[in-house]
């Protein structure tokens, strides 16, 4: 997985240990010249790789491009900072990045004003809710995601991030609907519509990024499939745009759209605006009158009337936009100090000619933008992101509080078990909470520089330990690496085609497509195997709302969890001939008719307090000739009071049918029970023994002594 880690580690340091705790970077020094070297060039070597990566993965996210640079910056420091691990490397990921883009579409459009900031409120809920697992050492929760469910999650997201990106290679728009395979069936349709120069630049860059990463693993094949396919574009005039008002497009059916477009966003600015005053409104009449004023009332119920509007009207532009997108045009260049017109493709007037090329609506307005060329990054805003409080939609925060939680946790179980993969190489100690500090730390300043989610990054950490990383300081000199680039470097990126940064995603998340992993967790248990397959396809039907397959996905487990403890293995014993005690079934022993020897292996609670009394009733049944039922309780980890209750009432039971019941092997935390309760005494002391070799041992002295006075069948007083 890893190559060869080099022999450069950092000397430990015997500062006081609360010191360390509060800031983990301490961790680091004494900073010697070596370990600076080895930073340097891990710092660098990643930061060619992220900048690409980051801006993919903001599109991925439904972000301008340029908002990865963002989360690529302060987030990566920070977390390298705050955490537990040393090469570690975190920022944007590809599948918190879908899982941002699922949750904010159903209330934004994708790339507008009020999207982006849900997406800044959402980095800091999940940096707030990753805090608080860590600061509380709550790690443990992400336990209930087990690893058969992330693999099946994981799996299909991986599918869903790779078709999701098919239309920026083909060149096409690409709807969005409730319906994530209705949208990429929308684009299977378009592909006679495929913009070939967009098809080639993202052809190029596949090619170069795998050709790169099977013959020169070690150059960074992202920047230079990124570096030659921007100076193709810039040479060969890749990007083609051009302005339309209304009365340009001589299209009647998109210009009916473009008109009510434009009619309903002032309408939806409107509604904004009566929102923004009726909550003024509301706040002085709270300050003045308190809860419960009759005038407070009336303005939450105007609000909601007025949301549920805005919703509408928001719908209603979506599909519009849906349809004005889908359009082809051609344009005809007018006359000298006249704008230009635009025909339905294959419309033009005989007498008119069009300039050969076929245009599209990619922003409608009142000044509709078009692109006849292939897309580009386009302007990336120089300079450092405004440090400011996020914005806080609390209308918003109830509908994305379960997918904060959802990216917490996913994003966190792909971080720790990068963090573990490394450690296990580096031998480090990795403190999970630790570790959730720091990624929520991260979270919480990357929304105060305008970042979206970030997780940690397995790619980008193995590029890191690949390169020599001693420390976590090497994150810190890529996040001063990405600050240049911000500073110097964005006119650089105009022209990087967008079907680039579309194939650098796809060549990203093909290694997280792994069925082996899904055919594996069915090996080692059907149940777990079925948690990954459930998992897997409910992702698939549930997109693009993926929170909701990992959450079908995490509640089945748990249930298939349940339902196998509520029935745990139990054997009837029987001795072998090489005097051990062995499944009488499995290895066709006959029943003894003085003892039955029964093995327990679960947990006894609650949940099979009762398939455990019908286990021991039955074995009874079925042998009624012995006088004594020895429970072997080695497999027994716990005892509720529920199991409690049934041993007590089993232990009278029996007694009254002449059965002796014995136990033996019960671990401390079991008798630690039974003597609490007061059942220890009541069974009587001499019924328990340390193990089932003893306890039949004093079983066989005594069966000839069977009878009233058998000291194992008096009760203790």
């Amino acid at each position: 997985m890893f190559a060869a880690w080099p022999l450069l580690v950092p000397p430990k340091m015997n500062a006081p240990i609360a010191l360390k705790k509060l800031l983990p970077f301490l961790r680091w020094l004494p900073y010697s010249g070596g370990l600076f070297r080895a930073d340097f060039v891990a710092g660098l070597t990643v930061a060619l790789v992220l900048v690409p990566q980051s801006m993919a993965y903001a599109q991925l996210a439904g972000l301008p491009a340029y908002y990865g640079l963002y989360a690529a910056f302060l987030p990566v420091i920070v977390a390298a900072l705050w955490g537990s691990s040393n090469q570690l490397g975190t920022g944007p990921v590809a599948v918190v990045s879908l899982l941002t883009a699922s949750s904010l579409a159903p209330f934004a459009a994708i790339g507008s004003e009020h999207y982006v900031a849900l997406a800044i409120m959402l980095a800091l809920m999940v940096g707030v809710f990753q805090l608080a697992l860590g600061a509380f050492k709550l790690g443990v929760i992400v336990n209930f995601l087990s690893h058969p469910v992330i693999v099946g999650f994981t799996n299909a997201a991986a599918i869903i991030i790779g078709l999701s990106q098919i239309n920026k290679l083909m060149g096409v728009p690409i709807g969005r609907s409730e319906h994530f395979i209705e949208d990429i069936w929308g684009v299977a349709r378009q592909v006679g519509d495929t913009h070939l120069p967009t098809l080639a630049m993202g052809a190029v860059a596949i090619a170069v990024i795998w050709a790169m990463r099977k013959w020169v693993p070690k150059v960074p094949g992202v920047l230079v499939a990124v570096a030659l396919t921007t100076v193709a574009s810039w040479m060969l005039g890749f990007e083609r745009n051009a302005t339309a008002t209304v009365e340009q497009i001589l299209e009647p059916e998109a210009r009916a759209l473009l008109v009510e477009f434009v009619r309903t966003e002032g309408r939806i600015k409107e509604i904004s605006d009566q929102l923004t005053a009726k909550a003024a409104e509301l706040q002085t009449v709270h300050d003045e009158r308190g809860d419960h004023a009759r005038e407070e009332v009336t303005f939450n119920y105007e609000m909601e009337l007025l949301k549920l509007q805005l919703q509408d009207r928001e719908d209603e532009n979506r599909r519009r936009n849906r349809a004005i997108r889908s359009m082809i045009f051609e344009r005809v260049i007018a006359a000298e100090g006249q704008g230009a017109e635009f025909f339905a493709e294959g419309k033009v007037p005989a007498d008119k000619r069009s300039d050969g090329a076929r245009w599209r609506i990619i922003r409608a307005g009142a000044s509709s933008k078009l692109s006849g060329g292939g897309e580009v990054v386009g302007k990336v805003p120089e300079g450092l992101p405004s440090i400011s409080v996020p914005t806080i939609s609390w209308g918003m925060f109830g509908s994305l509080i379960s997918a904060a939680i959802v990216i917490s946790l996913v994003g966190f179980m792909e971080a720790i078990s990068i963090a573990k993969a490394i450690a296990a190489k580096t031998r480090q100690k990795i403190d999970p909470n630790q570790e959730l500090i720091g990624q929520g730390l991260a979270n919480i300043v990357g929304s105060l520089s305008h970042a979206f989610p970030v997780s940690g990054s397995f790619s980008r950490s193995a590029v890191n330990i690949n390169a020599g990383a001693a420390t976590g300081m090497s994150s810190v000199f890529t996040g001063a690496f990405v600050l240049l680039t911000l500073l110097f470097l964005t006119p650089l990126l105009y022209h990087l085609p967008q079907s680039v940064l579309a194939a650098v995603i796809i060549m990203a998340v093909i290694g997280l497509v792994n069925f082996r992993a899904i055919r594996h967790a069915w090996l080692a248990n059907h149940h777990d195997g079925i948690a990954a397959v459930v998992t897997f396809v409910a992702t698939l039907a549930f997109a693009p709302h993926l929170d909701n397959g990992i959450m079908v996905g995490g509640g089945l487990a748990v249930g298939l969890y349940l339902y196998r403890t509520m029935s745990p293995r139990v054997a009837i014993l029987g001795r072998h001939h090489d005097g051990t005690l062995r499944d009488a079934v499995v290895n066709k022993l006959p029943a003894s008719e003085m003892v039955t020897a029964v093995r327990f292996d679960g947990r006894l609670y609650f949940a099979n307090v009762a398939y455990f009394e019908d286990a021991i009733l039955e074995a009874v049944a079925n042998n009624p000739q012995a006088p004594y039922l020895l429970v072997v309780g080695d497999g027994i980890n716990e005892l509720d009071a529920s199991g409690e209750e049934v041993i007590h009432h089993l232990v009278e039971r029996l007694n009254a049918i002449g059965v002796v019941m014995l136990f033996a092997g019960l671990k401390k935390q079991v008798l630690d029970v039974m003597r609490a309760t007061g059942l220890y005494q009541a069974v009587g002391e001499r019924r328990f023994y340390a193990n089932a070799e003893m306890a039949l041992a004093r079983i066989y002295a005594r069966i000839e002594n069977i009878g009233d006075d058998d000291p194992l069948k008096q009760q203790s007083a």
